[in-house]
């Protein structure tokens, strides 16, 4: 509890995050941003809120990640007149919560550690529902030792906690997860499309699927939408799961795993992001493919 917590990325996930690391009792001080939620709650709570990144890492021993991918994780920590290396104590902690590239964060960690510092990956599933609850699921890639020192902290805002590996080991796992989930929900989402050009109605498409072997976490979240129009089941942009399936094909690659599958996957994001909304909810995937209904 005596230690001093940093975060940077106090977006939809990261507000939840540092809401339940106030409520355990921790010190909190976060970067301020744009494209963060709004602070007032957690400056009324007593966070502190620096304007550098490095200036925000001279102050804490402990210094999370909720950016968006590996540019930003890289672009925060290295980036020159104000990065975090520019002002990390020996011996703090950077613990990177964000979705990245394997290679890009093994890459990372050794540079930190050149500086003095200690690094592991923490990656999150689970939606900002969960964040806000403390319930979040965590993919760790970091030594034993590390991870058993983090671990309370972590406990914070995750429900579950699994040690996956060495370092890069939880970003390969939260790749892997996301390609099933959200190609889960890219596949069911073409589905329902075809479903309503065909004139099936949507109670008898998803009770057949419930009842039968299509049915699971990705209906669930998609239920709303087809019944209501309602994109709040799945609060996750399109753009963010093109960024993801892009990972993930690439680590295929890395590995010479195959990922056709994969690739028609992202291929569907792809389009569906270039003629519209980048920024509209997953769920909306449904109704952008049943409006182009031969997919072009």
């Amino acid at each position: 509890m005596n230690k001093k917590i940093g975060l940077i990325g106090v977006g939809m996930m990261g507000h939840g995050i540092a809401s339940n690391i106030v409520k355990h009792g921790y010190s909190l001080a976060v970067l301020e941003h744009a494209g963060n939620q709004s602070l007032d709650a957690l400056t009324a709570a007593g966070v502190k809120t620096f304007k550098t990144a490095s200036e925000l890492a001279a102050t804490v021993d402990v210094l999370l990640l909720c950016v968006t991918g590996s540019p930003q994780v890289e672009a925060v920590l290295l980036g020159q007149g104000g990065g975090v290396l520019e002002g990390m104590r020996k011996g703090m902690v950077i613990i990177d919560c964000s979705t990245a590239i394997p290679a890009s964060t093994e890459r990372l960690a050794k540079v930190v550690e050149a500086a003095g510092g200690r690094f592991m990956d923490a990656a999150m599933t689970r939606t900002p529902k969960e964040a806000a609850e403390g319930r979040l699921n965590l993919l760790v890639g970091a030594d034993t030792a590390l991870f058993a020192e983090c671990r309370p902290l972590l406990s914070c805002f995750a429900e579950n906690i699994t040690h996956a590996g060495a370092v890069g080991a939880g970003h390969r796992m939260k790749l892997l997860h996301n390609y099933v989930s959200l190609g889960s929900v890219a596949l069911i989402a073409e589905a329902a499309a075809c479903a309503e050009r065909a004139g099936v109605a949507p109670d008898v498409f998803v009770n057949v699927l419930s009842t039968g072997g299509g049915g699971g976490t990705a209906l669930e979240r998609l239920k709303p939408f087809l019944f209501a129009k309602d994109s709040s089941g799945l609060r996750f942009a399109m753009s963010n799961a093109l960024k993801d399936l892009g990972y993930y094909t690439a680590m295929a690659q890395d590995s010479h795993s195959a990922r056709t599958i994969a690739e028609g996957v992202r291929q569907t994001l792809e389009d569906a992001t270039r003629g519209g909304d980048p920024q509209a909810m997953l769920p909306e995937l449904v109704a952008v493919l049943a409006k182009r209904g031969d997919g072009n």
